[in-house]
């Protein structure tokens, strides 16, 4: 039973199945019988966690597991002590109220890979950085929580889920590898 790690490029479906105008997961793994963990949308980047098991699926992406999901943010604006604070929650965003999260801004990672096409640049609007943890993981969760508090998400990164982090098994973007499962334990 594998478990891979995969670093998502931006604008690929999280999918194996053909898309009509982008590619999906199919283009960069041929792994007979693996599925994603969990999704990111096509504007995300970064980890996905895929496995042929599907209890292992389940105990990954099911948010009873609470297993911790980090994202690195890139947002318009200047994050406000009342932001952050709202940000670590709960938020409500309408359809759901999101469980507190631990939220902190960052410097600009100096690590981090270009992206292609590059993130829109405004001379008269400055970004920042911020690192969101949270153990749920609604769809488009992240980038709706930046937006409700006046901060929309410009580039969104997940770089760990659990104990597996980006730090820890470095991956390029369309680059995955295989790791024991031992280390959900």
């Amino acid at each position: 039973m594998p478990l891979i790690l995969f670093n998502k490029p931006f604008q690929v479906m999280c999918q194996f199945s053909a898309h009509e105008s982008r590619k999906t997961l199919a283009d960069y793994l041929d792994i007979p019988g693996i599925y994603p963990a969990g999704r990111l949308d096509a504007d995300s980047e970064g980890l996905v966690l895929l496995t042929d098991d599907g209890k292992l699926q389940h105990r990954i992406s099911h948010p009873l597991s609470k297993q911790p999901k980090t994202y690195i943010v890139q947002v318009e604006g200047i994050a406000s002590d009342d932001a952050l604070a709202r940000l670590g929650g709960p938020l409500n965003l309408g359809d759901f109220v999101t469980q507190p999260c631990a939220v902190r801004p960052i410097e600009p990672p100096g690590w981090l890979w270009e992206r292609d096409p590059p993130v829109r640049h405004r001379a008269n609007l400055p970004t920042s950085w911020l690192a969101i943890t949270i153990a749920e993981g609604k769809n488009r969760q992240v980038r709706r929580m930046t937006a409700a508090v006046g901060l929309p998400t410009l580039r969104l990164i997940r770089i760990a889920i659990g104990p597996f982090a980006l730090s820890t098994h470095p991956i390029w973007p369309g680059e995955w590898r295989e790791v024991s499962t031992s280390e959900l334990d």
